[in-house]
């Protein structure tokens, strides 16, 4: 776990740049609270390793030991920017939830109230787009994964899945297209070319369904304080979960994870890659967001 903690702490020093350069100093109070409360940065992690995998030189050694390389500072920053774009649809689904506690922490309508928190969100959405406007490529993945985000909010808030179909379009639309980008914008990184972006894309795509059918699956059976936010939220609030649509078992749609899971590995499998420790961890990303228990 070294490799993936080193790019993590990356990930956490470059956060915490972000976030200090923020004006006025209230609104890097409400920043902070919301970006550095924690968290798994799964989405940003994607990023760094996807661009390593893709060919990018992220990192070099060199004499004052690893040092970031000539695509480093671009992934590190399009990371940066998917956490903070992450963060920002969490204190709108706060809001809309009433729910009060993120990460084990007040929420930042709960600390700050709506109106600051809905400030915040739009905040971080600036301080993001700022990060990804040193590349077209970058913006134009990211606005379509934003487009798609806005319609799966919309859609939960109107119109509840009927379907097993229904439900996996929307689960696609509010987190398979934000893991997407992640992985998109680290191949963008490392000057990959576009049939390598996309198949990163799918990827990635197909690891964020399976993430949300995990969390689905643990609103209902977890327990709140090892889980790190209210459980049994999906049911109380009649939110759409595949639990809910489906009424199977949590096996049984463990194991729907796990398919989309594989089908992943499959797409990743499918690239012109050499070998590298970044794909190990992609493929060890695909079975971690299936068996995770939090």
């Amino acid at each position: 776990m070294e490799y993936v903690d080193a790019r993590r702490d990356a990930i956490e020093d470059r956060l915490r740049e972000v976030v200090a350069a923020v004006e006025p100093m209230e609104l890097e109070d409400e920043l902070e609270h919301v970006v550095l409360a924690g968290g798994k940065r799964v989405r940003p992690t994607l990023t760094l390793l996807s661009a390593e995998a893709a060919g990018g030189d992220v990192w070099v050694e060199g004499s004052n030991g690893t040092t970031l390389g000539p695509h480093g500072k671009l992934a590190l920053d399009f990371a940066v920017g998917v956490e903070l774009v992450h963060n920002a649809s969490l204190v709108v689904d706060d809001i809309i939830d009433r729910s009060r506690l993120r990460r084990g922490t007040e929420s930042a309508w709960a600390a700050y109230g709506h109106g600051p928190a809905i400030v915040a969100s739009d905040g971080l959405l600036g301080e993001a787009f700022e990060l990804f406007s040193a590349d077209p490529r970058a913006m134009e993945s990211v606005s379509r994964a934003l487009v798609e985000l806005g319609e799966g909010e919309a859609l939960e808030l109107v119109d509840q899945p009927a379907s097993e179909g229904e439900y996996m379009d929307l689960a696609r639309r509010k987190t398979g297209a934000l893991f997407r980008t992640a992985a998109e914008l680290g191949a963008i990184a490392a000057d990959a070319d576009p049939a390598t972006i996309d198949g990163f894309g799918e990827y990635a795509e197909r690891v964020g369904i399976a993430f949300q059918i995990r969390d689905d699956v643990l609103d209902a059976v977890a327990d709140s304080d090892d889980l790190g936010k209210p459980v049994g939220h999906d049911d109380a609030m009649e939110r759409p979960s595949i639990v809910r649509v489906t009424g199977e078992s949590p096996a049984a749609l463990t194991d729907r994870a796990r398919a989309e899971s594989d089908g992943a590995l499959a797409a990743l499998h499918r690239l012109d890659l050499e070998d590298c420790e970044a794909i190990t961890y992609l493929e060890d990303l695909a079975v971690f967001v299936v068996e995770r228990d939090r």
